[in-house]
């Protein structure tokens, strides 16, 4: 369950690197250690007040980092939060990946993917409640420098969903009067919504029982599309 109280922020929204382990350089360890501290000090700071009202020196601070060492690191504030956009998605983005794969590799359809695919979000969610509530905000606004970049990670990590989608329909698993690029940001839309509102409204809900209900949700509306040809 996620963490309430004043320590939420700090345990919660922990955005952890994915890192290669082509990785052996010491300094670019070091370096991509301190992007990390950065980002979770960013999204924790920016969920807490908003990113006009955040500053770098509170940004150094939370991260116990100097002021330079956030230049050093990030051109600016702006391309911070941008690059914390493009690795937070691109983590979403890559569990997503992974989930479809493990399906595939043990012999399940592709609603099995779907299905797999959204308890992958709900987890990625769950672990990462701030970034994601600011990803959704993001989502909404149209006068953000990073507002094309934001646009094109959506898109990695719809795509994945559309992939799956459109294998179905080759396997016949799915009616092929899907528009698979709505039903896919559809999905992807619900799994986030559903979420947020889970975290917001409904806490005492576990994973496993917000997972069920939409997981009802997709076979009724997805896999039952097709039952009715």
């Amino acid at each position: 369950m996620i963490p309430r109280g004043p320590d939420r922020g700090a345990v919660a929204v922990r955005i952890d690197a994915m890192e290669s382990s082509s990785a052996t350089s010491s300094g670019s360890t070091r370096r991509e250690a301190t992007r990390q501290k950065l980002y979770e000090a960013a999204v924790t700071l920016i969920a807490e007040q908003g990113f006009s009202a955040t500053t770098v020196d509170e940004i150094a601070e939370r991260a116990g980092v100097a002021k330079g060492t956030v230049y050093y690191n990030f051109a600016s504030k702006s391309v911070l939060f941008e690059e914390l956009l493009r690795h937070g998605v691109g983590l979403l983005t890559a569990s997503l990946r992974d989930a479809a794969a493990r399906t595939e590799r043990e012999g399940g359809t592709k609603v099995d993917a779907l299905d797999a695919m959204i308890r992958a979000g709900l987890v990625f969610i769950d672990r990462y409640p701030a970034f994601t509530q600011l990803y959704v905000a993001e989502l909404w606004r149209t006068n953000r420098a990073w507002q094309s970049t934001l646009m094109m990670v959506r898109q990695q990590a719809v795509a994945v969903v559309e992939g799956v989608l459109r294998e179905g329909i080759e396997r016949g698993e799915f009616s092929d009067e899907i528009d698979v690029q709505l039903t896919a940001a559809a999905l992807v839309g619900m799994v986030l919504v559903a979420a947020l509102d889970w975290q917001a409204f409904q806490p005492e809900r576990s994973l496993d029982d917000v997972h069920a209900a939409l997981s009802r949700l997709l076979q009724g509306r997805v896999s039952g599309s097709h039952q009715g040809h």
